[in-house]
């Protein structure tokens, strides 16, 4: 086979990442969507081109708002994202005057939306450069309306598309059954990679140059991040061994999501969700899970004019707890700051946001947001059993803080008679200061955030170019932070547990076990393969050869059987 893409007799091999597990054959298909302007000089008199981008930006808005109520979950707040952008007067403004200098509509809201995608590429970190993608959605969302409309996409069966990048509107706007997607860009963090996933979408990214024909028979190997053209009897009958068993591995493993988990040794393991919006529930059956180890809430305050009010997060919370039928929920305060700006609330342009004011940080410095989320918590407490979880504590004086304010927010509901519960009060691990001195914080519970420990660790961000050797959960200097975690909370009796991607991950899953660590919090998605995981985990000193088929159909997946070395 012929590697790197290069041209030749046998089938073409593209290698790139893999942002959604999972395996793909069909024919291939390329979108391309064209932001150029059809008009750079105006053909019409100012007046008129300004009212062609008036109609057009209130096109897309309607469009989105139309998208944004048909969605749900992080669909919907990608979208939200996008309308709010597209509502912008400082993005929208200077677009609309500079069709007074001359330009057509079009060259106007593309030279107004380029620079402000200049600014979010020209970004360090990887989650600003992929929101980068939002930002020409939206401009071809403009540019189509100006055009007429856009165009149809008529997507072959089981096709592969190959695109340099993706729109989340697009992918949201197309069938994906028994498809696939070849990205030669894209990220790991971009919106179409987390759509990907929780649709189970296989994605691959970062290809580079794919040079092939409309038509041609393409493969997406979900397990080795490749991209197969033209494929030859034998590479196809290969493919296809290695896709029959990870879908009989797959099929498997569905039926061990309502059952608990338990590793070979015979010891339970927790196994909780991680959310971000309580619409994700809706499908789910709480008996997959042993509780909710994080939810994000940070959805509740992208893409709308104006903070939610304290009324509103409380159904919210209350509406979460109530799925939870009793189980334990982690409610994380608002994590905004660093890869989460949220207009009206964190800082513009800080010059570095992931070391500056975010997460508790934020939250201390903004009491008056702080109070109203955790009035609105404590009045939702008693729907169920509710844990309220502090992100980004560096030092033990920011919890004392936070046990202060919280005492007076229940004091100050008590003095009006207003129902409420309490919550047991615990604290996110992502700062490496907090997992060298956990014994000096004044804590109910520790959630490790696999995420940012990685990055601070490490001094590396998620980034595609530099993270694939340095953004590593597995890196022993992490390993050895959580492992110091977990021994701390046993010693001092406090449970912990770990809520980032790493638990989700199943080459790292198994040594996560090894730290010791016997509570995980995954996204839904994520659960049954998890458990399959743990059940198939043995500590060092009971692990045993593991057969031949089990080898071949761990190389398959690419899992490990747990074991250190």
């Amino acid at each position: 086979m012929t590697a790197g893409g290069e041209t030749g007799a046998g089938p073409r091999r593209y290698d790139g990442r893999v942002a959604s597990p999972g395996f793909a054959a069909g024919p291939l298909f390329r979108i391309e969507r064209s932001s150029a302007p059809t008009r750079q000089a105006a053909t019409l008199a100012p007046e008129a081109e300004r009212a062609r981008l008036e109609a057009a930006l209130e096109q897309a808005r309607a469009d989105l708002a139309l998208l944004v109520a048909e969605t749900s979950g992080e669909a919907s707040g990608i979208l939200a994202f996008q309308l709010a952008l597209a509502e912008d007067d400082t993005l929208t403004d200077p677009a609309l005057s500079a069709t007074s200098t001359g330009q057509s509509a079009e060259a106007a809201w593309q030279a107004a939306v380029g620079v402000l995608i200049a600014d979010y590429q020209s970004a360090s970190d990887e989650y600003f450069r992929a929101r980068a993608g939002d930002l020409r959605d939206l401009e071809g969302r403009v540019l189509d309306a100006l055009a007429g409309g856009a165009a149809h996409i008529d997507l072959p069966d089981r096709a592969i598309v190959v695109a340099k990048d993706l729109a989340p509107s697009v992918f949201l706007g197309l069938d994906w059954s028994g498809r696939g997607i070849a990205l030669e860009a894209g990220s790991p963090t971009s919106h179409v990679a987390m759509l990907a996933r929780a649709r189970n979408v296989p994605l691959l990214i970062g290809l580079g140059p794919v040079v092939a024909e409309a038509g041609e028979m393409a493969l997406i190997d979900g397990a080795s991040g490749a991209l197969i053209i033209a494929p030859d009897d034998l590479t196809e009958r290969r493919f296809r061994t290695r896709q029959a068993e990870a879908e009989a591995i797959r099929e498997s493993t569905a039926a061990l999501a309502l059952k608990p988990a338990i590793t070979a040794d015979g010891e339970r393991v927790e196994v909780h969700l991680n959310i971000a919006d309580p619409t994700e529930l809706e499908s789910l059956d709480p008996a997959t899970c042993d509780g909710i180890g994080l939810v994000r809430t940070e959805l509740l305050f992208h893409g709308r004019k104006g903070l939610p009010g304290e009324n509103e997060q409380a159904a919210v919370y209350a509406r979460i707890l109530r799925w939870a039928k009793g189980r334990p929920v982690t409610i994380r305060t608002l994590d905004a700051g660093g890869d989460k700006p949220i207009p009206g609330l964190t800082i513009d342009d800080e010059l570095n946001p992931f070391l500056g004011l975010r997460g508790i940080r934020l939250m201390l410095a903004r009491p008056d947001v702080f109070r109203a989320q955790l009035r609105a918590l404590l009045r939702a407490a008693p729907e169920g059993d509710l844990k309220i979880m502090i992100p980004m504590v560096g030092v033990p004086e920011e919890m004392v803080r936070v046990r202060t304010m919280i005492a007076e927010v229940r004091a100050a509901l008590s003095s009006t008679g207003t129902p409420h519960g309490t919550a047991a009060i615990g604290m996110m691990v992502e700062v490496p200061a907090a997992a060298l001195t956990l014994d000096q914080f004044d804590t109910d519970f520790v959630s490790i955030g696999s995420n940012d420990l990685v990055q601070y660790t490490l001094a590396a961000s998620r980034d595609a170019d530099l993270g694939a050797a340095l953004s590593d959960a597995a890196n022993p200097a992490v390993l050895h932070l959580i492992e110091t975690v977990v021994r701390t909370g046993r010693e001092r009796g406090i449970p912990v547990s770990l809520c980032g991607d790493a638990a989700g991950d199943a080459l790292v899953l198994p040594k996560l076990l090894a730290t010791g660590l016997r509570t995980i919090s995954v996204a839904a998605p994520r659960v049954a393969e998890a458990k399959r995981v743990i059940a198939a985990y043995r500590t060092a000193a009971n692990a045993k050869p593991r057969s031949g088929l089990a080898q071949r159909l761990g190389r398959v997946l690419g899992l490990s059987d747990g074991r250190r070395g």
